[in-house]
């Protein structure tokens, strides 16, 4: 098979989708993989590195498109990305279906397999795809938070941690899965006050065996959500719904309620987010202020961190992509590895994923 490698295109995104040993991996079972010149730069990969790996160097996009028969990236194809997708291509990132009905509409147009990591589920129900980078989001959103909270950056001006004889920040962090505790466990390093919300008693019981003494943890109903954002400094959005819309905990209406200078981080943002004002923002210009409540909705933001965000994703994807890789027949394929059957989003024009279809009102689409 052929195997696309393109430079990531989307703003600030400094990831790249293969390791020059996933390529050197690949080559040594027969693939051929394209590599868009450059592509490995942003994470410290050169040129020179997936040359000796066994890549074969292109100078386009449209080449690297045109050419290969599977196309492995990082984020969603950008909308003249979408124009180079062509019948029959399998395409394997992330792409966050729920949150754009264009590029679902896209997609289904060019008639792609949309193999979607963020849909991936393994034998245990997990997802390993997205759980990487869901460990770096977590930890980046109280990095980028704590900044945020600085008086220069519209925040409140208080740091996390507080002083001797100043109390330190309450944080909310909103679910209790990967992003969750990655960023509560952030937090309370640096010593905030942190409550951490969930709807599941079990995953709160053990995330109370397993935090530090400043972690609270309160099962997320309304009445308690309402309360404990109103009274926090920072607030996490770490809710999922894999394939679907993350539903909105926090309407516009309590923005009123909440201190000016709070800061929200919706790790979320890119599957709809759970604040009825986010909308997705880029590195370049993360945050915006509604109501007095500063927003930080950074649609990629392990994508700052290439370095250690490819790393971390490559290790988790490279196995799959040699699955796909050395299959000639996926449906076949998708009947025996369920991992496999899961992630795919759409095949052939059709919609394959309930909860995208539900998203965009797109049901009867999937008896195509």
């Amino acid at each position: 098979m052929i195997i696309g490698i393109p430079k990531e295109s989307k703003a600030h995104e400094y990831r790249v989708a293969m390791l020059p040993v996933g390529v050197e991996l690949l080559a040594a079972q027969g693939h051929a993989v394209l590599v868009q010149s450059t592509a490995g730069m942003g994470s410290g990969y050169d040129d020179d590195a997936y040359a000796a790996a066994g890549a074969t160097l292109v100078e386009d996009a449209a080449e690297v498109f045109g050419r290969a028969e599977m196309i492995v990236k990082v984020k969603e194809p950008q909308p003249d990305e979408v124009e180079m997708l062509r019948d029959g291509q399998v395409v394997f990132t992330y792409f966050h279906f729920a949150a754009d009905r264009e590029l679902t509409l896209g997609c289904l147009d060019r008639k792609i397999t949309a193999v979607a990591y963020e849909t991936l589920t393994d034998g245990q129900g997990r997802l390993p795809l997205l759980t990487p980078m869901s460990e770096v989001a977590g930890r980046m959103a109280i990095q980028e938070g704590a900044k945020y909270l600085e008086k220069p950056q519209m925040g409140r001006g208080i740091l996390l941690s507080g002083v001797p004889g100043v109390e330190p920040a309450k944080v909310t962090v909103i679910g209790g899965g990967v992003v969750g505790t990655n960023a509560a466990r952030v937090a309370a390093g640096l010593g905030a006050n942190v409550v951490i919300m969930d709807v599941n008693l079990d995953r709160l019981r053990y995330l109370d065996d397993v935090m530090p003494p400043n972690v609270r943890t309160i099962y997320s109903d309304p009445h308690a959500v309402r309360w404990h954002v109103n009274n926090s400094d920072l607030v996490i959005g770490a809710v999922l719904i894999p394939g679907a819309r993350t539903p909105v905990l926090i309407p516009r209406s309590m923005l009123a309620q909440m201190h000016n200078g709070t800061v929200i981080v919706d790790v979320g943002v890119d599957q709809g987010g759970c604040v009825e004002t986010s909308r997705p923002t880029t590195h370049e210009d993360p945050t915006f202020v509604i109501d007095g409540v500063v927003h930080y909705c950074v649609a990629n933001m392990p994508g700052a961190v290439g370095r250690t965000s490819t790393q971390a994703l490559c290790h988790a994807t490279q196995p799959y992509v040699i699955k796909l890789a050395n299959t000639d027949d996926l449906p076949r394929l998708a009947m025996d590895d369920a991992s496999i059957a899961s992630a795919i989003n759409m095949h052939n024009g059709r919609l394959t994923h309930d909860g995208v279809a539900a998203a965009h009102g797109l049901e009867t689409m999937l008896a195509k």
